[in-house]
């Protein structure tokens, strides 16, 4: 640890499916309480499980007893490097806690395979792959996503699609915090158990809801109770 930083808590934020640490530009934590820290994903090795990508980023976590926040599958992924760290807690933002939270079309698409179709090899249409890390039309957001929406490499979209369908999570780690917005079309609010939720939330609102976010993150952070 820093001897600089002995009292201040390390956050660790872990990005989205394809997303680049700048989706986290907007939030903003006291400094003098937290220090943050962007990970950000890197490219598997062949049939690497979720489990083995999660040892292999926890180390990248410097830390002891962190605070892991992490967005979407990144959310999935803290869930996973919880069981290498000791973390202080772990918050998981426009996520889910399990599969039973995931939605229909995912479960379809879990035994049908169909996301083996999706056209990974040509990525680099934005437009697609904003749809499958955001879940809905982006047209007019698109030169704003096509800059957070940086891994668009082939073995890591494959991988990270198989992994999402295949999680095999049936219940939420110890004292788990789940935040989630109301209006979220790729976990819809329905699929839900218990979590904070936000009015207005969409699956971006670490963008577009992030005043929300710097306004009640700490506090969720330092609080001893993690039941929500």
């Amino acid at each position: 640890m820093n001897p600089d930083t002995p009292n201040k808590i390390h956050v660790y934020l872990i990005p989205g499916l394809a997303a680049s640490p700048e989706i986290f530009e907007f939030i903003h934590l006291p400094p003098a309480e937290f220090e943050v820290h962007l990970l950000k994903w890197f490219i598997p090795r062949p049939g690497m499980t979720l489990s083995e990508y999660a040892a292999e980023m926890a180390k990248k976590v410097t830390h002891p007893n962190p605070v892991l926040v992490g967005v979407s599958f990144g959310g999935m992924l803290a869930q996973e490097m919880a069981g290498y760290l000791q973390p202080r807690k772990t918050i998981i933002i426009s996520s889910i806690k399990s599969r039973l939270e995931m939605p229909r079309r995912l479960l379809v698409a879990r035994y049908t395979r169909l996301y083996k179709l999706l056209p990974t090899g040509i990525i680099s249409n934005v437009e697609v792959l904003a749809r499958l890390a955001f879940g809905d039309p982006v047209k007019k957001r698109l030169q704003l996503y096509e800059r957070y929406l940086a891994v668009r490499d082939k073995t890591y979209l494959d991988w990270a699609l198989d992994r999402i369908v295949h999680w095999e999570r049936d219940t939420p780690i110890p004292g788990l915090v789940h935040i989630h917005g109301d209006k979220d079309s790729v976990f819809p609010m329905a699929h839900i158990g218990s979590c904070i939720a936000v009015p207005g939330g969409t699956h971006t609102m670490i963008l577009h809801r992030h005043r929300w976010l710097n306004e009640h993150l700490p506090a969720i952070i330092l609080q001893d109770d993690s039941s929500f």
